[in-house]
């Protein structure tokens, strides 16, 4: 049970290091996570039914994800439409795409391959091999991250983030840095759409639902625990953060709750961890008070 939930907070590490890109970086909320989540693991499934290998219907996944950001991002950049309208606008639209996609409303994947699968080779017991196929992919995320954070493009994706006027004096063009943003970042969270509806084996079109709460937690946990980091260990801390998070979900349902209940569960625990910093800015001025 244990390894299986660390599989899980992995694959869901994912999720949380996608969203960092928009909710950090860019600070703005992007509500596109929860239709091109489902919709990156929908595209996966169908492929895979189709024939396909899973690696080629991973890659597919993410290639759908990326363009559900891509047109919230025109909506937003070009269309002038809040962002958080546009992220709702293409998460709504993204049912129709998946039923259209599917044929139904959920697939399952049967005794088909996934890509976990090849990983068989390593004769892993239990679900260890998930665990292998999440180090992977986290490590090539990060690496792709902190490669593009490194370059001229991403020095100025950031500071568009950190000041769009400023940016903007500077000539970079802060809209298309927004584009490019959203389209990598659902990239991203479409691939863990996909790992988890393959290890889950099937997809549905409603697997969306609250995501973005458990890609926040992730990321909000890890800044709790660890505090002020460098890029790399800010990432790092995500993916501990999202295991910490499952384990915490699991800790409830051991405890004998119903897991009907989980998403209230999951939002009280990302509503405790974002009062953190508050509740210990409060606790040091008392204590400066109490000690003059």
């Amino acid at each position: 049970m244990i390894v299986s939930t660390i599989a899980q907070g992995m694959l869901w590490s994912i999720l949380g290091l996608g969203i960092f890109m928009t909710f950090r970086i860019l600070n703005f909320p992007d509500m596109t996570t929860e239709g091109s989540f489902p919709l990156g693991g929908a595209v996966a499934v169908t492929v895979i039914n189709k024939g396909f290998s899973p690696m080629v219907a991973t890659l597919l996944g993410i290639f759908a994800g990326m363009l559900a950001g891509f047109i919230t991002g025109l909506l937003y950049t070009k269309g002038k439409i809040p962002i958080i309208l546009s992220g709702i606008l293409v998460m709504t639209s993204t049912n129709s795409v998946m039923l259209f996609v599917m044929g139904r409303s959920n697939l399952s994947l049967g005794d088909l391959p996934r890509i976990q699968y090849f990983l068989k080779f390593l004769h892993l017991p239990g679900d260890f091999n998930i665990v292998i196929l999440g180090v992977i992919a986290i490590f090539v995320i990060i690496v792709f991250m902190l490669s593009f954070f490194d370059t001229r493009l991403g020095q100025a994706y950031i500071a568009t983030g950190d000041n769009e006027v400023m940016a903007r004096s500077m000539g970079i063009h802060t809209d298309n840095m927004k584009l490019l943003g959203l389209s990598v970042s659902n990239g991203i969270i479409a691939l863990s759409g996909a790992l988890i509806c393959q290890n889950d084996g099937q997809a549905d079109i409603g697997k969306g639902i609250g995501v973005i709460v458990i890609g926040l937690a992730a990321i909000i946990i890890g800044e709790v625990i660890f505090g002020e980091l460098t890029m790399m260990e800010r990432m790092i801390a995500i993916v501990v953060g999202s295991i910490f998070y499952q384990l915490l979900i699991l800790a409830v349902i051991k405890l004998g709750f119903a897991t009907e209940y989980l998403k209230i569960f999951a939002a009280i625990i990302l509503a405790i961890c974002l009062m953190i910093p508050e509740l210990r800015k409060k606790f040091q001025l008392n204590v400066v008070r109490w000690t003059k």
